[in-house]
């Protein structure tokens, strides 16, 4: 396996998939990244020479965020927003959808799974006896 970022990314793949694998290149980076390289996007990881994977590591470290430098500021943006007292910062804090999205339905995923509320189980109109 090719070493690149840090990440071992598969062999057996196409490169302009492989270099996917590592957080922070998406489609479009990896296009780009070996249309500026001039490497065959459609050649296997596996026979890519060391000259070809050098390169491809060095124009990732020189040009991009990647893995632990890239989470580590999507976090402190994350503080920030909670220290500032934004609303996307109490949204984060809350754990609740950040962007605008319904809560009154749907949301499950953001806020877990249904928590049970008394006194909600009486249909509407319906008298106590």
């Amino acid at each position: 396996m090719a070493r690149i970022a840090g990440v071992d990314i598969p062999r057996e793949k196409q490169v302009l998939f492989s270099i996917q694998y590592i957080h922070g290149i998406g489609p479009s980076i990896s296009k780009k990244i070996l249309k500026t390289l001039k490497i065959d996007p459609t050649k296997k990881v596996k026979d890519l020479t060391d000259e070809e994977v050098s390169r491809i590591r060095e124009r990732i470290d020189k040009d991009y965020n990647v893995e632990g430098e890239l989470r580590k500021e999507v976090t402190m943006n994350i503080k920030r927003l909670v220290e500032i007292g934004s609303r996307r910062g109490i949204r984060h804090k809350r754990n609740l959808p950040v962007r605008g999205q319904r809560t009154r339905t749907n949301a499950r995923t953001k806020r877990g799974a249904k928590k049970t509320v008394a006194g909600r189980g009486q249909k509407r109109g319906a008298t106590k006896k």
